[in-house]
């Protein structure tokens, strides 16, 4: 058998493992998350683009996420993968692996940014775009300039868990960090120095991305665990159909995200337009800019989750391809504590002090509604926060211990049965308000099935602990 790599996987404190990986981790996908977010808010203080330019924002942000989605899916599932084989020692296959899926993440790149530049329009009114003509114009422009950088987040984001599994964490952390210093200091001098609008934040987004994906190329010249040859860039179907079912529930809830997207920005422009205020051409496109803003919270709180859920793969991987599930249990333990305090924080945050928080979105410069409906959507959307962390790690550790079924089954019946049916649903019986009811409900009874499969997955690695 092949020397194990990374061994101390196996050996070190499950709490310690923990807050290595999971804290690089947590802070890489909260300024993965701050990328879009620090747009918003420079565009939200731009007087000369205000509550459009948010809209314009919250239109383009799901087709980012589909970009998101495909490179997850791919790093995820690899990083799981490789996590394993290097816990079974078996270096050669997890270099296929990586291999694997650097050339399936280029050539998949590729062909989203095409679909992207080819079908712009279409796709931009699938997602609420057309709400009124200056959201649109602002939509459109920022988009193209967010495509053409899309080849570039791809890559960064699918190498950034495979770095972590080859036990480089921090280096994943810094690369990410390196790109969103860039936009956050270019995004004001680009928006309110130069005046290129839309233009000017999604050319920061870019340039920052090309940084990120500059780092992680140097990395793969640079492995520990494994050594890329240019053989192990030619893609293994046996290795790419083990690890692509472990990164789909990553996908899945990316995309269904992206669903839930389309649906509430769609329930909002169809019901606002029946709204007292919401249907006065002036302030139509507010609903839509304040739920985009209360989204971003939301995923600011949802990559902390998931940082943590991710850290923790390439340790659970490896204990579980070592045998020692006494320690994969442990570390579930411990990460469902903490998915709840985190939750709980959260929680606290937004009933009170909502006002606070939509003040950084340029509510200064916008009308009473505005204020008003913000201070109601951060309240009611995100009233089941301690569920929800709670549900997201479940998906992820799931995954991280191989149950890629389960993992995909749950996350399938949050994101799209519910996610997206309670969105389409509750709307038709509460107007505006139904699309705000729609998440915390979701959230309530997605964890009352998650709740049956942790016991069972709980009890099925007690009684494996307790038999070695």
């Amino acid at each position: 058998m092949e020397q194990k790599a990374n061994q101390y996987l196996e050996t070190l404190p499950v709490g310690a493992l923990m807050g290595r990986y999971a804290v690089p981790c947590i802070i890489s996908l909260l300024v993965a998350a701050l990328y879009n977010i620090v747009d918003q808010i420079f565009i939200a203080n731009a007087d000369y683009l205000g509550s459009y330019g948010n809209a314009a924002n919250t239109v383009v942000f799901p087709l980012t996420v589909v970009a998101l989605a495909v490179a997850v899916m791919i790093g995820d599932g690899a990083c799981a993968y490789v996590s394993i084989l290097l816990g079974r020692g078996k270096t050669e296959d997890a270099q296929g692996t990586i291999g694997s899926a650097v050339t399936l993440t280029v050539v998949s790149s590729l062909v989203v940014t095409g679909v992207y530049l080819l079908f712009s329009d279409g796709i931009l009114a699938l997602f609420g775009g057309t709400v009124n003509e200056e959201t649109f114009r602002q939509s459109r422009e920022y988009f193209f300039w967010i495509t053409v950088g899309i080849p570039f987040y791809m890559f960064g984001q699918a190498m950034n868990p495979i770095i972590r599994s080859d036990g480089s964490p921090r280096f994943a952390m810094v690369s990410t960090l390196a790109g969103a210093a860039f936009n956050i200091v270019f995004d004001p001098i680009f928006i309110f120095g130069l005046r290129w609008g839309m233009m000017g934040a999604a050319v920061a987004t870019v340039l920052g991305q090309v940084i990120t994906a500059a780092l992680a190329v140097w990395y793969l010249r640079h492995m520990k665990a494994v050594t890329l040859t240019g053989r192990a860039f030619r893609p293994r179907r046996d290795l790419m159909a083990r690890f692509l079912p472990l990164g789909i529930t990553s996908l899945l809830s990316q995309l269904s995200l992206v669903a839930a997207m389309a649906a509430i920005n769609n329930m909002l422009r169809k019901y606002g337009a029946l709204d007292p205020v919401f249907s006065r051409p002036e302030y139509a496109q507010i609903p839509m800019a304040v739920v985009g803003i209360v989204m971003k919270f939301f995923q600011i709180v949802i990559s902390i989750a998931v940082g943590m859920a991710a850290g923790c793969i390439p340790v659970a991987g490896y204990n579980v391809g070592a045998g020692r599930k006494d320690r994969a249990l442990a570390l579930f333990r411990l990460l469902l504590q903490c998915e709840a305090l985190v939750g709980l924080a959260a929680l606290i945050i937004v009933e009170l002090f909502p006002r606070q928080l939509i003040a950084l979105f340029g509510a200064a410069n916008e009308s009473v509604y505005y204020t008003a409906f913000a201070v109601k959507s951060f309240r009611v959307y995100l009233c089941m926060m301690v569920l929800a962390t709670v549900n997201k790690g479940t998906f992820i550790y799931l995954q991280a211990i191989g149950k890629a079924l389960a993992s995909t089954a749950i996350s399938l019946v949050r994101e799209v049965v519910f996610g997206v049916g309670f969105a389409l649903l509750l709307p038709r019986f509460f107007g505006l308000d139904g699309v705000l009811y729609s998440m915390p409900v979701s959230d309530f009874l997605t964890f009352l099935i998650a709740a049956v499969v942790i016991r069972r997955v709980w009890r099925e690695l007690s009684s494996t602990a307790a038999d070695a």
